[in-house]
């Protein structure tokens, strides 16, 4: 490294560590005004209420550091560009390459640490303030002398699953208790017909034993071909050593990509395509947008220098607003192709690639323009 790299690393990794603070302060005031009260409201006292906004932090990380960079990138480019050092370094042979090498380098490392953030992070950061959040509720209910049963209560939770030809329905499930109340599940034939049918009062997922548990109900036999009862059986208790589904995955279907980590997402995505269902795109285009996030930092800079460093005639403002407005273009082909892979125009692998390659191309033509 040469006198100029250290000077150039030191004046952006400076503004770097002044954005990223900036922002993720920012955000925090976010949390506070979505979060506070009905933290508050759920008992949130103290040491738990600042734990939960420490768990809450390494989420933002991963969102804000390719706004971070650019902002970052094009203050100390432009600060450089009207103080005419690119322009001395130039005119003493240094070419465009060489100069900005050293941002290159960091953008690098940064994608290394969006992966890391994104695959390790990122997910323990939302499973834990999730956990956090549900221990808060459990314990809200519990004061209010509310049945175990309904402490964390899922209504209406519905799993198909196809591999091993059974359809389950449970009319409450208690993230408390761990137990379904209410609990159907119906063994089907290759042409999805019912031939069987355990119903119970509860039900819960017996791990010492690997299987299911059901308590206080009716194992029911039908005709295929009728769909006629042909015996009924009840029982207190009934352990099925066949049934190991996951009640953790039953409780994913129905909630939001965006609030899913990257673990989650991946085992969805895997239920989701053995059940051919209609809301795979959305969660795939999710899990998949995550990992190309990884060149997100490549795309920021591959954006910001093209307009950052040009000739000093070009008032830096200028370089600036368009640098700015094709970081929104990005966004917008994004939530393009996240559109076009929802409606299965595309595959999601390609739509979550799509808006990163189509950047790509754009920095590619400004750069050659750079003279």
């Amino acid at each position: 490294m040469n006198t100029f790299d250290r000077h150039l690393l030191r004046e952006w990794l400076q503004m770097l560590a002044l954005v990223l603070a900036a922002t993720i302060g920012l955000l925090l005031v976010q949390v506070l005004y979505d979060d506070f009260r009905s933290l508050r409201e759920l008992g949130a006292r103290g040491s738990v209420f600042w734990r939960y906004l420490g768990v809450t932090i390494p989420s933002f990380l991963a969102i804000v550091l390719p706004f971070a960079l650019l902002v970052s990138l094009l203050y100390t480019l432009g600060k450089l560009h009207r103080a005419n050092e690119l322009t001395a370094m130039r005119a003493a042979g240094v070419g465009f390459a060489r100069l900005l090498a050293p941002v290159w380098l960091v953008g690098l490392l940064c994608c290394g640490l969006s992966w890391w953030l994104n695959t390790t992070v990122v997910p323990w950061s939302v499973e834990e303030s999730r956990a956090m959040k549900d221990e808060l509720e459990f314990r809200s209910q519990t004061t209010k002398a509310l049945p175990a049963d309904r402490v964390g209560a899922v209504n209406s939770v519905a799993f198909d699953n196809p591999l091993e030809r059974r359809m389950w329905f449970l009319n409450r499930f208690s993230k408390s208790t761990r137990r379904g109340y209410g609990v159907s599940v119906s063994e089907l034939d290759a042409e999805r017909r019912e031939t069987s049918r355990l119903t119970a009062a509860e039900a819960w997922f017996d791990t010492a034993r690997n299987g299911w548990m059901f308590k206080n109900g009716r194992a029911l036999t039908f005709a295929p071909e009728t769909g006629e009862l042909t015996a009924s059986k009840p029982f207190a208790e009934q352990f099925e050593p066949r049934y190991r589904e996951d009640p953790d995955l039953m409780l994913l279907i129905d909630r939001k990509p965006t609030s899913l980590s990257l673990r989650e997402l991946r085992d969805l995505i895997a239920q989701l395509e053995i059940e051919h269902s209609p809301k795979l795109a959305s969660y795939a285009v999710r899990y998949y947008g995550l990992i190309a996030d990884m060149v997100g930092p490549l795309v920021v800079i591959a954006i910001a220098i093209p307009f950052a460093v040009a000739g000093v005639r070009v008032n830096p403002a200028v370089g600036v607003s368009k640098s700015i407005g094709l970081f929104f273009l990005y966004y917008v082909f994004n939530s393009a192709a996240t559109a076009l892979a929802t409606k299965g125009i595309v595959e999601p692998a390609v739509a979550a690639w799509l808006p990163h390659g189509a950047i790509a191309l754009l920095a590619a033509w400004f750069f050659a323009r750079l003279r």
